[in-house]
């Protein structure tokens, strides 16, 4: 009988983040490029639309004017999935019965949505955007967070791209959705890091981190501050964690050298992204460092999730439906595959590789 080889044969992955596990089956796609790779479109996206209600000067759905911005632009979600003047519930003995069953639970909360235009630019997301700009949008993630975390307890940056990722718009903007009550995926972080450090005396992603770098099998591209990992656990076909190099709970407590060099590698990471299948790559990406309640204890290290459903090419993706949503979590190929093969990709972007060869 032949001996185990991950590679090779099935097995489950544990994620130490959250305490799940996720089922790897590499023999179903040792190969995970074969088949058909549908041809992606290369058309050239204008730098303003006059139709888009995210570009500047143009009037948005609830009919206000965008301000003429360059750099990156905030305002208030226009849709905000969370309420700042939401009402407090009280319960009192004329409520209903399933409201004193702990069955029917449920608790009010209340926040605010905004949104974060990357730039004045429609076609520039951050695969294509000068590293300079992109500090622009970093500062302003910080500026953000300060603000909101002196009112609650969590501010939840991120970003939808592209329509597969539910985008309603293609100019490149992001979210930032702050509540006074810690999310459920939050909060089984924070129990894992929390009870990691409290057994070992130091940081799960920090140990995590150096670990990976020393195995090199997993790392996607590193540079002096930070590192992008295919994690062991991952359960998208090209997810990635970045994470810094040493120990940081907030994105507040990054140096100026430190939001310089994030820069760099969010657009290496979004170059390669969008190089693996000539197409902007869609995902959900989003950050997560320490809750503002939590100014203590040094069990969070500050990190980024992404999730991208692409898995053979520019138009197949992964969907999380039978076993998963009945079971538990599968991937095909390793997330040692998906590493080499972001690994494999150009850190020039497939455009502007086109447009050299066209003025060669």
């Amino acid at each position: 009988m032949s001996s185990f080889d991950l590679s090779e044969h099935t097995h489950r992955r544990f994620n130490p983040l959250t305490g799940d596990w996720v089922l790897v089956s590499p023999h179903r796609a040792k190969r995970p490029w074969q088949g058909q790779l549908e041809p992606a479109t290369k058309e050239r996206i204008a730098a303003y639309d006059p139709d888009c209600y995210l570009c500047p000067g143009n009037k948005r759905v609830n009919g206000d004017i965008n301000k003429d911005y360059q750099g990156a632009y905030v305002f208030k979600n226009d849709f905000s999935a969370l309420q700042v003047d939401s009402p407090q519930f009280e319960q009192s003995v004329e409520e209903p019965v399933e409201q004193l069953d702990p069955l029917f639970q449920f608790e009010t909360v209340s926040g605010v949505s905004r949104v974060i235009c990357f730039s004045e630019s429609h076609n520039l997301g951050l695969s294509r955007l000068p590293e300079k700009a992109i500090v622009s949008v970093i500062e302003t993630w910080c500026e953000q967070y300060q603000e909101l975390s002196e009112t609650y307890c969590w501010v939840q940056i991120f970003e939808n791209k592209g329509a597969a990722n539910g985008s309603s718009n293609p100019h490149p903007h992001g979210q930032l959705w702050a509540s006074d009550k810690l999310p459920t995926l939050v909060c089984e972080e924070d129990d894992q890091q929390r009870a990691y450090y409290s057994q070992h005396g130091c940081s799960l992603l920090v140990d995590y981190a150096h670990k990976e770098i020393a195995a090199k099998t997993r790392v996607v591209c590193s540079n002096d501050d930070w590192l992008v990992v295919v994690p062991w656990w991952a359960t998208w076909p090209f997810e990635t964690l970045l994470l810094p190099k040493r120990a940081v709970s907030r994105m507040t407590d990054l140096s100026r050298d430190e939001k310089a060099s994030l820069a760099q590698i969010l657009k290496e990471l979004n170059v390669r992204y969008d190089n693996l299948f000539d197409t902007p790559f869609p995902y959900s990406m989003g950050w997560h460092g320490a809750p503002n309640a939590d100014t203590t204890e040094p069990h969070w290290q500050l990190h980024c999730h992404f999730y991208p459903p692409l898995l053979r090419s520019a138009s197949v993706k992964k969907f999380m439906v039978g076993y998963e949503m009945l079971a538990e979590s599968q991937r095909d190929m390793t997330p040692e595959q998906a590493a080499e093969r972001l690994r494999q990709q150009s850190t020039t972007h497939y455009l502007d590789q086109d447009h050299r060869s066209q003025d060669a």
